[in-house]
């Protein structure tokens, strides 16, 4: 069971305890104020890593040893100087040797932390917009570009897709090899390493952007995959909330397969994966595009045990008629059991679920925005320094 909930938010990050009546509490506060875009509970040694980005001062790293006690401001990642970005969305002539205008390569946001390996102590892996990755062998006091995917041709064809840069948002690594580095950008498609990204392979085919011309809908490299999750304990089994659908791929990212049966939408940001059952994945629809609020007003979670055939909606316990709640990439978090489940939403509303989804509980509100969502490892709070 589950008894700690870290929620990454619009004004800081927040710590949520289970009381002994099975109630939650805000049971500690850090960086108030400051917009937290991502945490990270490291589960091999307990340090607590919080990306902290302020507005006029850009994107900062702190790292706490005492369980978010206390903090220290570490090493940011950066882009050399003279790197560039493309600055707008390509045409459809995908082989067009112009190119796009460009601009500097600046941090603007970190947008997802991933530990390495069980025997790579030291080791992390870090997303950014724009959409840059970069690896620490020390903890997080130094960063170096991965240039291998950085100075792929094909990047010049990225764009954005919800932010004005492409951003790199999900790392899975391969917890059985962790030379085995899968990542997604929006928009910019999958890509695949097995050398610890000395080499890298587009890994999007399968996938469909429904918002590109029709001869360039399969086009691997403009996909918007908004959040990839990998299986644990069969982590050649993926699954993507896609800007235009759900897809899965139980071959290692080699290809992709449309899943068609979601309800009441395909459209979301959000995917939790089943740490054990590869056929169990968790997703939190809405309507698209310019609306993207639930729909009919009804907050739901749909969820598949079979693979994607068939979804079953669950609303229990969540707000019916007039919710508005939305959540975003790295708000839904599944527990290592695949029982407890915990969602934030954009208008600061935060669930649990102990029965894999069945029912929620409600144990908070009136937060700021929710960016993310991540259950404290066990023995949170006590990592050595």
């Amino acid at each position: 069971m589950q008894d700690r909930l870290l929620l990454s938010t619009r004004k800081g990050l927040f710590t949520l305890a289970r009381g002994s009546g099975g109630s939650w509490d805000i049971e500690q506060v850090a960086h108030l104020a400051s917009p937290i875009s991502i945490t990270l509970c490291d589960p091999r040694d307990g340090a607590v890593y919080a990306a902290v980005t302020h507005g006029h001062f850009g994107a900062h790293l702190h790292r706490s040893r005492d369980g978010g006690v206390s903090w220290q401001e570490i090493a940011a990642p950066s882009f050399p100087a003279g790197e560039v970005v493309p600055q707008r969305m390509p045409d459809g002539d995908a082989d067009s040797t112009a190119g796009p205008p460009t601009k500097p390569a600046t941090l603007s946001e970190i947008w997802a932390l991933e530990p390495g390996g069980r025997d790579e102590p030291g080791v992390l892996w870090c997303g950014t917009i724009p959409g840059g990755l970069f690896r620490s062998d020390d903890y997080g006091d130094s960063w170096s570009l991965v240039r291998s995917l950085w100075d792929r041709e094909e990047r010049m064809q990225w764009f954005g897709g919800g932010k004005d840069d492409p951003g790199l948002h999900s790392i899975c690594i391969d917890p059985t090899d962790p030379r085995r580095v899968k990542v997604a950008v929006s928009c910019g498609g999958v890509w695949a390493s097995d050398d610890a990204g000395a080499e890298w392979r587009c890994a999007s085919e399968g996938l469909r952007a429904e918002y590109m011309p029709p001869d360039q809908a399969y086009n691997p490299i403009v996909q918007d995959p908004h959040l990839m999750a990998a299986c644990l304990a069969a982590s050649g089994c993926l699954w993507i909330q896609h800007h235009n659908g759900i897809f899965r791929s139980t071959d290692g990212a080699k290809s992709w397969r449309e899943i068609t049966a979601a309800q009441p939408s395909a459209f979301g940001f959000a995917v939790a994966v089943h740490p054990h059952d590869p056929e169990t994945a968790w997703f939190v629809p809405a309507q698209k595009d310019e609306t993207r609020v639930p729909v009919n007003g009804e907050f739901v979670v749909s969820k598949t045990t079979d693979g994607g055939a068939s979804f079953q909606v669950m609303r229990q316990g969540l707000p019916q008629g007039h919710a508005y709640d939305i959540v975003f990439r790295h708000a839904l978090t599944v527990d290592d059991a695949g029982q407890c489940l915990a969602m934030g939403s954009s208008t600061g509303n935060a669930w649990v679920s102990e029965d894999a989804g069945e029912s929620w509980n409600h144990v908070a509100q009136h937060l700021p925005p929710i960016y993310a969502a991540r259950f404290a490892p066990e023995g949170y709070g006590v990592a050595s320094e």
